[in-house]
């Protein structure tokens, strides 16, 4: 069906985009949604919340120096409206706040450029922005940049994040204290007087509903009543902080649909976006989609999800857009491409290089081993090799990279040392590319699987009390709320002890290294210990112990080896981590490898235990998750594993 062409009205204080399909308004100069019409509603947006609310743009921003997460909030508005492109098959509109110093110290030194754009028979519309700090202005910190739109309560009480994670939420009113009592964070809820009884006795929480970047590409709310859904469409992570695996939440009650451009979540401080003096910056984020579809038959409503899902994939497919008027946006054919095929070699697993199936390979800004999972400042662009190890990362961005990686199987990371440049156009092949893992010998033992992740370890059912029912025999188990404190239930007189040979790291090693509750309310740390068995001992040789960790909010990891009481320990992390990944249902947070050098004098024939003690415990939701761990022996010809 063809629809009229795409019209622009313009009001004193609103300007109206209309297609036939779906009507915008959006307020002038501000750049605030405050209405979309669709499908017989006159607004999907909440219309007993101020227009301020309803959809917008915002961010979190510091002054230079600051430390933490945190900052001052800012639904930037903008104080110039521009009409960008009006013809029949494409309306492009603007809305920019510019800085000088007069405005220092009270508004984030950015030029910023909101844009919304509106297509000839297009069930939706697109927002980007553009942000641009000169290298004269004053320097800051960025913890957060999003888009909100909050829907009508009345209306979407369906979610759907994923094919196994969707289902009837609760209403915001529940959360409020005379129906919802809160637990250990703000953001979590218990329902003890839901408006619906459906609902009571279930924690409700945003972070329950996080995903990761290379998951999130859609996300959203169904209404049935009319039969409609609103969803967020992202068709590239390649404006998105930290990586693949990033978290970033999605939606959630409210209803809420976010699009998380820059967040710290699940991270820390390590991903806020710190400019240095006399540093230039520009970023675009976006353009993502949000689509709304509707269909006549009630009792099909949720086919309105796998339709969203065939909408993003056409996204995804069209990537990069070709309307985006900015100068900003590089269309197809100015971006660029790399390939080529990643090897792995390990003596002790192949003598012959094998190939790195299912690796991740991405281009990101040139740095250090592994700091793509850290940068937020400039664009990545990331892909899956094959079975052999081929890969191919398509539409990239002019510039200079580095191409990083890292192999599902092995610990560590890769980085080819040469600095990519990418031209518009460009094919650059570089060929066959060799990771050598971090390895000194044989492995004596290993606990767990190299994936980044704590989700092979035993993960317990939660307190009956505090249930989220969608993850009630579901994959995603460690997503509910309070499992930090069912450690002290499983083993109420004394620490974790695995034994190799005999444990086994699925059933006897916890997910999670927490703090003990005691009985007055305060906590003290963990020491878990891994015996294992040595019928012969090189004590001239160094043995190594890797430890790999899938997270840490606030830990202390110490290693001591026959000796639970040595000081100074053999080795400790000091403090680390601010990933808060136990706190917020996670199973992952930021990747860190340790490589520990166990002389072989500490060593002895027979049994030997590795105690691994969590010494900060100040609080309950303070720990580690482990990736894997491995212990080597001294390299030596006879001993490899083949």
């Amino acid at each position: 069906m063809s629809w009229p062409g795409v019209q622009l009205l313009i009001r004193d204080h609103y300007v109206v985009m209309d297609n036939g399909i779906l009507q915008v308004t959006i307020s002038s100069p501000d750049g605030i949604v405050t209405g979309i019409r669709y499908n017989g509603i006159d607004n999907v947006l909440e219309v007993q919340d101020e227009e301020v609310e309803r959809g917008y743009w915002d961010l979190v921003w510091s002054k230079t120096g600051s430390t933490g997460t945190t900052g001052t909030f800012d639904v930037f508005k903008g104080t110039s409206f521009k009409v960008v492109v009006e013809n029949e098959d494409q309306v492009e509109i603007s809305f920019t706040r510019t800085w000088d110093f007069s405005l220092e110290g009270n508004v984030v030194p950015l030029n910023l450029d909101k844009r919304f754009i509106m297509l000839r028979n297009s069930s939706g519309f697109y927002s980007y922005a553009i942000f641009e700090h000169l290298g004269e202005w004053p320097p800051f910190n960025l913890p957060q940049v999003r888009i909100v739109f909050k829907l009508r309560k009345d209306k979407f009480h369906y979610m759907a994040v994923a094919d196994n994670r969707q289902r009837f939420m609760p209403l915001p009113d529940d959360r409020l204290p005379d129906r919802g009592q809160p637990l250990a964070t703000p953001e979590a809820v218990l329902l003890v007087n839901p408006v619906e009884p459906e609902f009571r006795g279930e924690v409700d929480d945003k972070y329950q509903y996080s995903s990761e970047n290379k998951d999130l590409k859609v996300h959203g709310w169904i209404s049935l009543n009319p039969p409609i859904g609103f969803w967020q469409i992202t068709p590239s992570s390649e404006f998105r902080s930290g990586g693949p695996v990033k978290q970033n939440l999605t939606s959630h009650v409210g209803p809420y649909a976010l699009a998380m451009f820059l967040s710290a979540h699940y991270a820390g401080e390590d991903l806020v976006l710190k400019l240095n003096p006399g540093e230039p910056w520009k970023k675009v984020f976006g353009p993502v989609f949000l689509y709304l579809n509707s269909l006549w038959d009630k009792d099909n409503v949720y086919s309105l999800w796998e339709d969203a899902k065939d909408q993003m994939q056409m996204e995804v497919q069209n990537w990069p857009y070709s309307f985006p008027a900015a100068e900003d946006f590089p269309k197809s054919d100015q971006r660029g491409k790399a390939c080529g095929r990643l090897k792995v070699q390990d003596r002790y697993v192949s003598y012959d290089c094998i190939p790195a199936n299912g690796a991740y390979v991405g281009l990101a800004p040139p740095g250090e081993v592994g700091s793509w999972q850290r940068e937020c400042k400039g664009y990545q662009f990331w892909t899956r090799s094959d079975e052999d190890g081929n890969f191919a990362v398509e539409n990239i961005r002019a510039g200079e990279y580095n191409i990083y990686a890292w192999v599902p199987g092995f610990i560590g990371d890769y980085k080819y040392d040469a600095v990519i440049n990418i031209t518009e156009g460009c094919t650059t092949d570089v060929g066959d590319l060799i990771f050598e893992p971090p390895r000194d010998g044989p492995t004596l033992w290993e606990i767990g699987i190299p994936d980044r992740s704590a989700a092979e370890f035993y993960i317990p059912d939660p307190d009956p009390m505090y249930i989220n029912r969608l993850y009630v025999n579901h994959p995603d188990r460690y997503r509910q709320y309070g499992l930090w404190e069912r450690y002290a239930d499983l083993y109420p007189d004394g620490d974790l002890v695995f034994t190799v040979g005999d444990s086994d790291y699925e059933k006897d090693w916890f997910f999670a290294q927490v703090n003990r509750k005691k009985e007055d309310g305060t906590y003290q740390g963990t020491t878990w210990q891994i015996k294992f068995m040595l019928n012969i001992v090189d004590h001239t040789g160094t043995y190594i112990l890797r430890l790999a960790l899938a997270t840490a909010h606030l830990a202390e990891l110490q290693v001591r080896i026959n000796d639970p009481k040595a000081d100074p320990p053999l080795f400790t992390t000091g403090q680390i981590g601010h990933d808060n990944t136990i706190a917020r249902h996670g199973i992952h947070g930021l990747y860190r490898l340790y490589n520990v050098d166990v002389p072989g004098v500490q060593l002895v024939e027979g049994e030997n235990i590795v105690f691994l003690t969590q010494a900060i415990n100040t609080d309950p939701l303070q720990g580690i998750m482990y990736d894997y761990i491995r212990l080597e022996c001294p390299p030596s010809s006879s001993s490899r594993k083949l």
